[in-house]
């Protein structure tokens, strides 16, 4: 009886460790070095807190600490009046490259564009043969592992075929997968030497949706949360089983699209990874309609005993007041609820004078942590305004020092 009550009152102050009496602790957004110019309709910026390439787009931005410098891994494609807008053109020209800082908080310059589909080397026939994007950098075990998402232009369908007309930028959207590049240095990844797999890391399962499709699942298949596509990486080690979490974006049409969160597990950051059938991040409001989400940053705090996970939202169901960057928590990375403060951060920059500039993207959010495994500064996918009939460039990626408060 005794053992019985002992572990019953452990239980008890474990509960209440984790949960209640624990702080409510704030990353609260510091000021960044920004300047916003309008030239003739077209907002520009500048400044110490932007990373932005010329006559391109720039989107993700993924951090990483090696040797005392700061590396950003980001992605960036071409823009002009000839190259179709925003919207339609990531899934057609996306690349991958390189930028350095000697401080976290900015002034990074780009190195060079080293990862390209590879039609450029040749091959069009590889499963990332069109475009590379939403690189994802993690160490394990003293390598280096950056992850992305690619596709390929599947081909038209057959003559007089439903959807036989679709472009080639909707036919690459509907076959995205998940791969990953593995190297030693940053010496040997800007002089190439790394291992690229001829294999995705992750393929989705189901293909179930409401058009013709190339490899359609067979009628009446369940579409899993891997359904169609997978994209938007994010990868954690889960310490309790030494098992590797690869959380992935798919595609569910219920009748209409809605983006679903889904995880799966493997015993390397090499993989292989297989898919579970959980859907994760997966909320229902209170009018029973899910709420959206997708671009999850997840990490496991040592000290806290618990997974974190920064993500967008797209209508501010899960932060309890507006669009923005939600926080959740969970145990073991699969069931999640959100934080004691669910907002993490509002769609706005604050700026050096203390103003506040409210921003029409900020997503894809990438965090750097310190030892303790607190986050030190946010680095997101940004655009001031509408990016998605931009045909000028004009998004980039901010690097927002952030402020730990517990409460």
């Amino acid at each position: 009886m005794k053992t019985i009550l002992f572990i019953l009152g452990f239980l008890a102050i474990f509960q209440i460790g984790t949960t209640d009496k624990k702080p409510k602790t704030v990353y609260q957004a510091q000021p960044v070095d920004i300047s916003v110019v309008n030239e003739n309709g077209r907002l520009r910026v500048s400044g110490s807190s932007v990373f932005q390439i010329p006559d391109s787009f720039v989107w993700c931005g993924s951090p990483i600490q090696i040797k005392g410098k700061y590396y950003l891994f980001f992605s960036a494609w071409e823009s002009g009046p000839e190259i179709p807008s925003f919207a339609n053109s990531w899934m057609l020209y996306s690349k991958i490259g390189c930028a350095v800082s000697d401080s976290p908080n900015g002034n990074f310059h780009r190195l060079k564009i080293f990862l390209k589909g590879r039609k450029d080397q040749g091959d069009s026939t590889a499963w990332d043969a069109q475009v590379v994007h939403n690189p994802l950098i993690k160490k394990f075990n003293g390598k280096y592992y950056l992850y992305y998402g690619a596709s390929k232009d599947p081909g038209s369908l057959p003559a007089g075929t439903e959807g036989a007309q679709q472009s080639k930028q909707v036919r690459t959207r509907l076959n995205q997968k998940i791969g990953v590049i593995e190297f030693n240095s940053i010496e040997d990844l800007m002089a190439g030497r790394f291992i690229r797999f001829n294999r995705p890391l992750l393929s989705p399962r189901t293909r179930v949706i409401n058009i013709e499709i190339m490899n359609p699942s067979p009628p009446g298949t369940v579409a899993g949360p891997d359904n169609l596509i997978v994209v938007n990486p994010a990868v954690v080690f889960r310490p309790s089983d030494k098992k590797y979490l690869l959380y992935f974006k798919g595609n569910i049409y219920d009748p209409e699209w809605r983006g679903v969160l889904g995880v799966a597990l493997s015993d390397s950051p090499a993989g292989p990874f297989v898919a579970t059938d959980n859907f994760v991040f997966d909320f229902t409001d209170n009018q029973g309609k899910k709420v959206s989400a997708e671009d999850p940053y997840v990490w496991y705090h040592r000290k806290d005993k618990l997974f974190y996970a920064v993500l967008k939202d797209f209508t501010g169901k899960l932060t309890g007041s507006e669009p923005g960057l939600a926080m959740m928590q969970s145990v073991d990375g699969i069931k999640w609820v959100p934080a004691p403060t669910p907002l993490f951060m509002k769609k706005e920059l604050i700026l050096k004078d203390g103003s506040h500039l409210k921003v029409d993207r900020l997503e894809r959010p990438q965090l750097l942590l310190n030892e303790s495994d607190d986050p030190t500064v946010l680095f997101a996918a940004c655009s001031i305004d509408d990016c998605n009939p931009k045909k000028d460039g004009g998004t980039f990626n901010v690097q927002i020092p952030l402020k730990k408060i517990e409460k």
